[in-house]
């Protein structure tokens, strides 16, 4: 068996597009070209993602409560965030869908990224290739907003946020 050297951030983007999938048919090749991350990498993630109990031996099937635990618990405190400057980006955590209806803000919070629509205070991505990625994919793009809101919110959106996130992971 490989040692498990840690998680990466990238590996939460891997683990949120495999489940943005949910029951369809995926290959490596398929999440490597859709996230713009190489395919080694991506088969790296994996195994560091089975060796942590969040995707079963199968490498395909997501651990779905041991991710949302994760998510909950442990993703504020190994991937935080604070707010940065104003620029120009795509919109995240409680800025965009589903929770941009739910709770309203004064300044939106963007993923910096030159084709974005909305300027924002910036939030650093898990990976520089997501506002790419979300902007193509209506539900992965969700997963990472609301994944987001773990990093960086507050106790009543990180509340709200899990909710959706208990939707729609179990």
């Amino acid at each position: 068996m490989k040692k498990h050297s840690g998680m990466r951030p990238h590996d939460i983007v891997v683990l949120l597009k495999i489940a943005a999938k949910d029951a369809d048919t995926w290959y490596m090749k398929d999440l490597a070209n859709e996230l713009g991350i190489s395919a080694s990498e991506i088969s790296e993630s994996i195994n560091r993602s089975v060796i942590a109990g969040l995707l079963f031996a199968d490498k395909k099937k997501l651990m779905k409560t041991a991710l949302l635990d994760f998510l909950k618990s442990g993703l504020p405190y190994v991937y935080p965030q604070q707010p940065g400057a104003l620029v120009r980006g795509v919109p995240t955590a409680h800025s965009a869908k589903p929770l941009s209806s739910l709770i309203q803000s004064e300044e939106p919070y963007v993923w910096p990224y030159s084709k974005g629509t909305v300027r924002g205070q910036s939030v650093e991505p898990l990976h520089f290739n997501v506002p790419k990625a979300c902007l193509k994919d209506e539900v992965f793009y969700e997963y990472m907003a609301l994944s987001d809101v773990m990093r960086l919110g507050r106790v009543r959106e990180k509340n709200i946020a899990l909710k959706e996130l208990e939707k729609r992971l179990c």
